[in-house]
C-alpha cells in the first residue's frame, strides 16, 4: 500500500501547554482519514503543522515520501493544500472567481494556458460561467466553498486537508459538498484528511478515523469499526452525543 501522508511523533508546545503530543498516523494513497475531536483537542494545530503554518517542536511529516521540512513554500503547496471552514478568509474579495483561479495557475504553472484549466476546475466542482464572473461576496456559502475546493485542487496536490470545511453550511448544502468531495476522490489523484468535530461527517466520507483528546490520538482504526465498536471511553462519549440516525 502506498502512503500519501506519513506523520510520526508530531509535537507542539506553547509555553507549558502541549497542544500536540506524539501524534502519528498514515493516510493511504487515494484514502480518506478523519481526525476527530472536540474544540481544543489539537486537531487544528495538527493541520497547521502539516501545512507549515506553524513549526513543530518534534516529529516528521512526509507527503508522497518527501519530507515537508526540507521543501520550500511552493513545493509544499503542490503536495498538500487546505480548505478552511470559512472560504472568504482564503479568497481575495477583489477578484472574480475566474481571476482567483487564474492567479493560482500562473503562480504554479507559468507559461501554461490557464483558461482551459479554469473551465475544467469550475466544471469539476459544479460551477459555470455565471459563478466564474462573480466576486466571492456575490456567491452563496456553498458556492464559495466549491470555489475554495477548486482553488485547492488547481495545483494537483496529493493531499487535501479539509479543516471543518462543511461545518458552517446548512445540512442540505453539507450533503452536496460531501457528495462532491466523494466524486472528486473517486476520480483519483487526491487523498483527504478531514479535520472535524462531527462524527456524522466522518461516517459519510472517511475510510479511517483517528480520535484526538488533549493533543493525543486515543483511538484509531477503520471508520466503520470505530463508530460501531469504539474501544476508548472518550470515543464512546463522542458517539453518545451524536444522534444514531446521523450515520
Amino acid at each position: 500500500m502506498n502512503i500519501d501522508l506519513e506523520v510520526r511523533g508530531l509535537r507542539k508546545r506553547y509555553g507549558t501547554f502541549t497542544a500536540v503530543d506524539e501524534v502519528s498516523f498514515d493516510l493511504a494513497e487515494g484514502g480518506s482519514l478523519g481526525l476527530v475531536g472536540e474544540s481544543g483537542s489539537g486537531k487544528t494545530t495538527t493541520a497547521r503543522l502539516l501545512l507549515g503554518l506553524e513549526r513543530a517542536d518534534a516529529g516528521t511529516v512526509l507527503v508522497a515520501g518527501r519530507p515537508l521540512a526540507t521543501l520550500g513554500r511552493r513545493d509544499r503547496a503542490r503536495l498538500i493544500q487546505i480548505v478552511f471552514q470559512d472560504p472568504l478568509g482564503s479568497l481575495d474579495p477583489r477578484l472574480a472567481v475566474r481571476e482567483s483561479l487564474t492567479e493560482v495557475l500562473r503562480l504554479h504553472f507559468p507559461g501554461e494556458p490557464s483558461a482551459p484549466r479554469v473551465a475544467e476546475l469550475l466544471d469539476r466542482v459544479g460551477l459555470g460561467p455565471r459563478e466564474a464572473a462573480a466576486l466571492p461576496r456575490e456567491l452563496s456559502g456553498g458556492q464559495r466553498q466549491r470555489v475554495a475546493i477548486a482553488r485547492a485542487l488547481a495545483v494537483r496536490p496529493r493531499v487535501l486537508v479539509l479543516d471543518e470545511a462543511v461545518a458552517a453550511l446548512d445540512v442540505s448544502v453539507q450533503a452536496q459538498i460531501l457528495g462532491l468531495l466523494a466524486e472528486i476522490r473517486a476520480a483519483g489523484g487526491v487523498s483527504y484528511l478531514f479535520i472535524t468535530h462531527d462524527l456524522a461527517v466522518v461516517g459519510c466520507v472517511t475510510d479511517h478515523v483517528a480520535v484526538m483528546r488533549r493533543g493525543r490520538i486515543v483511538e484509531s482504526g477503520p471508520t466503520a469499526r470505530v463508530l460501531t465498536a469504539p474501544e476508548h471511553e472518550y470515543t464512546r462519549l463522542l458517539l453518545d452525543s451524536v444522534p444514531r440516525h446521523a450515520f
